[in-house]
């Protein structure tokens, strides 16, 4: 069911959000030679480490160049095998652990329909659900499938181990499989360092519903989670070193800690919302220049449910631990640890998160329906698979509609602009309209992006102006587009806008004009990327 959902995103092609630098712009995917593959493990790119993603790339371009489709694809039988992983990971986490009792009877020892279509009911929960969509159908997010592929494989493969180390005929093959989870452990943290966190979900697996930390144990079950730890802790190193490097960890003097723990705790609220509510979903949601009191307020009931599930876990423990795995996997993603300076929350942060609520809403199918049989409910054991069915089927329209967001770079903008509308979508959206050749629509969105720049006191503004100035000067429009140079020039003298003026005011018969900027120029003609900092 996924690859027929997602197939629909083989009709995308790239965009322009990072796409041009991970994949049709980036050198280090054009080879698969030693050369290259040095360079790929031991340098950064973009300030991120992300060597095994690289390959992946390396791969698909050597096969497909430069063509969206085989990029798509890949990306595709990921998420699919990665969905078939849940529900194998729940079956063992039911079967290995204490199971899922309803009025004393245990669903997954007895097996049965009920049990298939629950653990069905979860893989297409978490396959299916929208917040999906960021991470299969953006070329760039390969890094999300990948490191999905072999953190659900770790998971997995210490499921084995810890069944069959129960077992004193297969404790050799216990140790294999030991083995094999450590190395699709850091195989994850080469595709992405999202999964730093796993020794720790591994503690809470252990904790329920393995229930191996018992007085006793505790020492030894640390210590043989001690390799994971050495290999999260190396990876957490590399990973800020290279952030700190890169200028784009956020300072603590420009986002203080308050103002973090209240972001993330909006973050956490929003995104157990979107699981329930998937509708409104866009690439970007911005944080804003103030705390909003709503933010305090999210804040509080996620530390206040927080709190409830830590002081049910007794009686309850399946409850801390969803909640704890749900938040936990989100950690390195929130506002503790925020490289992006303007991101509130994405819904391709959710892609390993959303496993253990997936996992719990698939629960509550054995439990309504043997509930319903005990109370003698015809009606509600017939309208239970229904209601179930017309959920996946909602999902899956909510689902095709956003690969049909991700078309291309025009209908990604448009769909942003529509729900939440931001100066930076009107700006991407009008490069992409200029790239094929609609330049009035293009000047249409750049002078809003102008005008929203102007309202936010945005300090890059000037290479707006540039591309308002590109523009005009494609429409023929050449005093206007000197105006636009000019501007940007006072604002940020950099030499490529220099000659951007020349070329302006050499159509306008202005050449000696135009010879002395192109004198300033030098050798910068272009083309003109974004400047993120005024030119000192």
């Amino acid at each position: 069911m996924c690859l027929l959902v997602y197939v629909r995103s083989l009709q995308c092609g790239f965009v322009n959000l990072d796409d041009a630098y991970y994949i049709e712009g980036n050198p280090l995917i054009k080879s698969l030679d030693g050369k290259a593959l040095l360079k790929i493990f031991t340098e950064p790119h973009l300030a991120a480490w992300i060597p095994l993603t690289y390959v992946s790339f390396a791969i698909d371009y050597f096969f497909w160049g430069n063509n969206p489709v085989g990029y798509h694809l890949t990306n595709i039988m990921l998420h699919a095998t990665n969905t078939m992983l849940v529900v194998l990971l729940a079956d063992r986490l039911f079967k290995n652990g204490r199971g899922l009792k309803v009025d004393g009877k245990d669903v997954s020892a007895q097996g049965g329909y009920l049990y298939l279509a629950m653990l069905l009911l979860t893989g297409l929960l978490w396959g299916l659900h929208p917040m999906r969509v960021e991470s299969v159908a953006w070329s760039s997010e390969r890094k999300d499938v990948l490191n999905g592929l072999f953190t659900l494989a770790s998971v997995f493969y210490y499921l084995r181990y810890v069944q069959k180390r129960a077992l004193q005929s297969a404790r050799g093959a216990a140790w294999c499989d030991y083995s094999i989870s450590i190395f699709m452990f850091s195989l994850s943290l080469l595709s992405k360092q999202v999964s730093v966190v796993l020794p720790l979900m591994l503690l809470i697996i252990d904790w329920f519903p393995l229930v191996r930390i018992v007085k006793g144990r505790v020492v030894a079950i640390l210590i043989e989670k001690l390799p994971y730890f050495v290999l999260s802790l190396m990876v957490t190193y590399i990973t800020i070193s290279l952030a700190s490097n890169g200028n784009v960890m956020v300072a603590a003097d420009t986002f203080p800690l308050y103002a973090r723990f209240f972001v993330s705790g909006n973050a956490v609220f929003e995104y157990c919302r979107y699981l329930l509510y998937p509708v409104g979903i866009v690439p970007f949601f911005p944080i804003g220049d103030t705390i909003s009191y709503s933010f305090m307020v999210k804040t509080a009931i996620v530390a206040a449910f927080t709190v409830y599930c830590v002081y049910v876990s007794r009686k309850l423990p399946f409850i801390g631990a969803i909640w704890l795995s749900f938040v936990l996997m989100l950690l390195p993603v929130l506002a503790f640890t925020q490289s992006a300076e303007d991101t509130l929350f994405a819904s391709r942060y959710t892609y390993l998160a959303s496993i253990s609520p997936s996992i719990a809403a698939g629960t509550l199918l054995p439990i309504a329906y043997l509930t319903a049989e005990k109370m003698k409910q015809r009606a509600a054991r017939i309208l239970l698979p229904i209601v179930i069915v017309a959920l996946i089927f909602g999902y899956a329209v909510l689902t095709l509609r956003l690969i049909k967001s991700w078309e291309n770079s025009g209908t990604l903008w448009t769909r942003q602009i529509k729900i939440l509308p931001l100066g930076r979508a009107y700006i991407y959206r009008g490069r992409y309209l200029y790239s094929i050749g609609d330049y009035r629509s293009a000047l249409d969105d750049f002078t809003s992006a102008i005008i929203s720049a102007q309202q936010f006191g945005r300090d890059d503004i000037f290479n707006i102006y540039v591309y308002h100035g590109e523009t005009l000067q494609a429409l023929g429009l050449h005093e206007e587009a000197v105006t636009d140079f000019t501007t940007a020039i006072k604002l940020s003298p950099y030499p490529e806008y220099y000659y951007l003026r020349g070329c302006a005011l050499k159509s306008l018969g202005r050449i000696a004009d135009a010879e002395d900027d192109f004198r300033r120029a030098g050798t910068h003609t272009g083309p003109i990327p974004w400047f993120p900092v005024k030119y000192k």
